[in-house]
């Protein structure tokens, strides 16, 4: 049978001040009242039945994010104790649902994308559930045309054609450096394409997959799953969860099974409108924008001799006025406000130690 996963964990942190450990990216109603977590859920309807998707975040927001989809029954909702990358949280999502069906087929989806058209991405998922149907050696990935020699992005080097519009993945290099990616992007996508972050694979395989490269983990994860929905689960998680390396899917499977002669990479090119909502420069991506090329997501602003500016405000009330500035991200919360180069976004993660080191947590 067909299963859905989407990971909502993670802090967010290229977001801040508007993504918080309380509230983070995936569960802010960033678009148009609704959150990228609301979007992604939304993207799945008929796509597998809604007793077959699960969510897989932070235990800390399980209140949160079933208020949020009230509709969702609490034993599809998989809660982590803390992030452990990755490999962990769909690790152990996958070793569960494998419990509740050994035959099962996964697609692992992220809560911090936009995409559309929706009935497009539904048609090309629903190509990659059938190509493990087909292959269940296969581990399927959804590849993006690069729009840039990015290094945020794992590369998918293309190799023969294996089935209408899927190709086997010569290699699989997550995020290169600057020298290799602008190889990759100069090759164009006939070559190379992004991974997007969203795959499809059987659960046994995947598994087996973690099994061989990564045993420790493997035994870790099995053994919660079979304590999973029982009483002696949350010691056992308390305990197992933090000494769990923290590691992504990304390295830890897909670069070394691109080279497994015992499975498949393969990839499906996904030709739509894909955004990884996961920094300021991509949420104003997403904004109106005035003549001047300001991308406004505040309700009360007054520009002058202001251009190529991003103002966000979580505060319907709150005036933001900017005079004379390009080129700047100004996001403005109750109790936080941020004004930097808008190419100095990505150096956030840096700030944000420093404001921990001088007031703790209280701002983060």
């Amino acid at each position: 049978m067909r299963y859905a996963l989407i990971l909502a964990g993670g802090s967010g942190v290229r977001l801040w001040p508007m993504s918080r450990r309380s509230l983070p990216k995936q569960l802010i109603p960033f678009l148009d009242g609704k959150s990228l977590l609301e979007a992604s859920v939304e993207r799945l309807a008929g796509l597998v039945p809604d007793s077959h998707q699960y969510i897989c975040a932070g235990e800390a927001h399980r209140d949160l994010i079933l208020q949020t989809l009230p509709s969702w029954s609490r034993d599809r909702f998989l809660g982590e104790p803390m992030g452990r990358d990755t490999l962990n949280a769909i690790g152990l999502a996958t070793a569960v649902i494998a419990r509740r069906d050994p035959e099962a087929i996964v697609a692992v989806f992220t809560a911090d994308h936009l995409i559309q058209p929706v009935d497009r991405f539904q048609q090309i998922v629903a190509r990659g559930y059938a190509l493990v149907e087909q292959r269940p050696n296969a581990l399927v990935t959804f590849g993006i045309e690069p729009s840039g020699p990015s290094t945020s992005y794992g590369y998918l080097e293309l190799a023969e054609e294996i089935a209408p519009g899927a190709r086997r993945v010569r290699q699989f290099r997550e995020k290169p450096g600057s020298g290799l990616a602008g190889q990759y992007f100069q090759a164009g996508p006939e070559s190379y394409l992004w991974n997007s972050g969203m795959f499809v694979w059987k659960a046994s395989t995947l598994l087996d997959c973690i099994r061989r490269y990564e045993p420790e983990i493997f035994s870790s994860l099995s053994g919660l799953a079979e304590h999973w929905g029982k009483e002696s689960l949350a010691g056992l998680l308390d305990r197992t969860y933090p000494a769990l390396k923290k590691i992504s899917i990304d390295y830890a499977v897909m670069e070394p099974a691109s080279g497994d002669g015992q499975v498949m990479v393969a990839a499906i090119p996904m030709p739509l409108f894909w955004m990884d909502v996961g920094s300021w420069p991509a949420y104003g991506d997403t904004c109106r924008r005035d003549e001047a090329g300001n991308a406004l997501a505040a309700e009360k602003t007054v520009l002058r001799d202001a251009a190529h500016n991003l103002i966000v405000s979580s505060r319907p009330h709150h005036l933001i006025a900017v005079m004379g500035c390009e080129n700047l991200t100004v996001v403005h919360t109750a109790d936080a406000t941020l004004i930097c180069r808008s190419n100095r976004s990505e150096d956030l993660k840096a700030l944000c130690a420093d404001i921990a080191g001088r007031f703790g947590e209280e701002y983060l």
